[in-house]
Formats: C-alpha cells, sequence, structure tokens
C-alpha cells in the first residue's frame, strides 16, 4: 500500500480527497500548510505528496523547492493543484520541483491516474 502526504489547507478539499484516496486503498497522511508539508513528508517518507500550491506559511512553490533539495525527500513524487489556472503555472509549478501538475477543482479520475503513473515510475 503506497502512503501518499496530502498538503492541503482546505479543510473540506482535505477531508473528501483523503477519503477517495483511502477507498483506493491508498494511506493518507494530511499536512495543513507547506511548513509542516515538509516537516511531515521528512518524517514519514511518503511514497507520494498531492501539494497544494495556495498554502499558508510556506506555500507549496517554497516547500516543493525545499523537499526536492533534501537528499531524503528529493525523489519522491510531488503533483501539485492549484485553483489558478493561469498560464505558466503549470509550468512554474515543473521549474519548482513538481514532477506533475493538475488543477481545481480535482477530477479525481484524473488525479488518480497521475498518481499510479508516477508511483509506476518510481517502482521502476
Amino acid at each position: 500500500m503506497a502512503k501518499i502526504l496530502l498538503v492541503e489547507d482546505n479543510e473540506m478539499n482535505r477531508d473528501m480527497l483523503s477519503r477517495r484516496l483511502m477507498r483506493k486503498g491508498f494511506e493518507v497522511i494530511v499536512a495543513v500548510d507547506g511548513a509542516a508539508g515538509v516537516t511531515t513528508a521528512e518524517a514519514e517518507l511518503p511514497d507520494l505528496i498531492v501539494m497544494d500550491m495556495s498554502l499558508p506559511i510556506l506555500d507549496g512553490w517554497a516547500a516543493t523547492k525545499r523537499l526536492k533539495q533534501i537528499t531524503a525527500t528529493r525523489d519522491i513524487p510531488i503533483i501539485g493543484c492549484s485553483a489558478h489556472a493561469m498560464v505558466g503555472d503549470r509550468e512554474r509549478g515543473i521549474e519548482a520541483g513538481c514532477d506533475d501538475y493538475d488543477t481545481k477543482p480535482i477530477e479525481f479520475v484524473r488525479l488518480l491516474g497521475k498518481i499510479e503513473k508516477l508511483l509506476k515510475i518510481k517502482k521502476a
């Protein structure tokens, strides 16, 4: 069972997504801001991180950059998620270190496909 760290400050989004991921058989751990996301990732070493980009304390862009600089967490795939579907946001997420990027509202089937793809690549 793969362990996913969900870094999301919106309680409704966090609860909905974590329940749906658990129903698919994933172990889900959560963090409610970017700083907690970095700390939790270092402590838990999840198989994958779903990172909201608009977070308090430390935003998702900075948290992703920090995680990619830490030896223990640099190879953990990160999917950046944002309600900001502005031109260039996907590229900005990839530049920050995200392995993939998705927009909100989350289309669960699409996100699940990205999660499964990145977990297969990580195993290979």
